[in-house]
């Protein structure tokens, strides 16, 4: 813990500055994440929520902050809103990255062994950080992910983000970029500048927006200038004990000199069969399921994306409740796969 912070939470105890004891308690739980000690901080956020509870009990009030109105600690999204404004474009004031709580992100993914085991990777350097450090030695702070849509990037930044304890921003293209000369790269670097303060994993979701190939002579010089402001970001971006994941379907239009900015390139791919299978199944896991020629059905999907094949599933789920069977049948998943296969 930093000093700084440990001398003001001491302080707020000795005063009883019960409001200032709660944010403080969730910066040090915040902090303690950020290392990737999620274990440690988990534990210390339930002894907060059982003082929590108890001080409303005794005296019937919550001591939080009356803007949460509730009597639950801080959520690591809500608690990293603590730590200072979120940045917001300077001409519209509006937010250009939103904060997804950690209790919505997904982190169960169906890979081959092969990427799974470079996931890995990426998250045991993180946890082991400070030792690598030790050694003068970095760890992965960079990664693109790319492959075709629905295979599993944006699912990939949230799976890095939970299982290393970082607060997943993401970048708002839709307020980030604007017609405005010089207005799109100065968002860009107000929203890195800010994410380079606290540990958080920073995803750029669609990144080919703000890194197209400046050797496009369709695009106009504004967009080149933005790709030069983005390249010199990525240079200079020292994260705080965090992570950037940036993703795109577009890999080809890329500029060429964006690759070599980041420490690790990973493209998901589409499941293979033992993949399809298993996202089917376990989707599939909450209902009955009658005798289905499985191989037959994978035959079908080759070639369709882990996005496709929940659809599927869950296309046929809805069919088997709807007809009052509550029975999965061939009949309901081949309905389903030729329906996408239509769309």
């Amino acid at each position: 813990m930093k000093a700084e912070l440990l001398k003001r939470l001491f302080r707020a105890i000795a005063s009883s500055d019960t409001e200032a004891i709660d944010k403080l308690t969730n910066l040090v739980i915040e902090e303690e994440r950020g290392k990737g000690h999620t274990l440690l901080a988990d534990q210390l956020e339930n002894i907060a929520k059982k003082s929590q509870k108890e001080k409303s009990s005794s005296n019937g009030n919550s001591t939080l902050s009356p803007s949460n109105g509730n009597h639950n600690t801080l959520s690591p999204s809500e608690s990293l809103q603590t730590l200072g404004e979120l940045p917001t474009s300077k001409r519209l004031n509006i937010p250009l990255v939103s904060v997804v709580p950690r209790e919505k992100l997904r982190h169960h993914m169906v890979l081959p062994p092969n990427i799974e085991k470079r996931f890995r990777r990426i998250e045991r350097e993180y946890a082991a950080r400070d030792r690598l450090a030790h050694h003068g030695l970095r760890y992965r702070q960079k990664i693109l992910l790319y492959g075709s849509p629905g295979c599993g990037k944006t699912l990939g930044a949230e799976r890095l983000a939970w299982n290393t304890g970082l607060p997943l921003i993401k970048v708002r293209f839709d307020a980030m970029v604007s017609s405005f000369l010089g207005e799109t790269a100065s968002n860009l670097r107000l929203v890195f500048e800010e994410a380079s303060k606290k540990p958080c994993l920073l995803f750029l979701d669609e990144c080919d927006s703000i890194a197209k190939s400046r050797e496009d002579f369709q695009e106009v010089g504004e967009i080149k200038r933005v790709v030069n402001t983005f390249l010199q970001i990525l240079d200079e971006y020292e994260p705080s004990s965090g992570l950037l994941v940036a993703a795109t379907n577009l890999n080809k239009t890329l500029d060429i000199a964006l690759w070599r900015r980041f420490d690790d390139l990973i493209e998901v791919p589409k499941p293979g069969e033992k993949e399809l299978e298993f996202i089917l199944k376990e989707t599939l896991s909450s209902l009955e399921v009658g005798a289905i020629n499985w191989s037959a059905i994978i035959k079908q999907m080759d070639g369709f994306s882990a996005a496709q094949v929940v659809r599927v599933a869950q296309d046929a789920a809805k069919r088997a409740i709807l007809e009052r069977e509550e029975l999965v049948i061939q009949e309901h998943l081949e309905e389903a796969i030729a329906e996408i296969k239509v769309g």
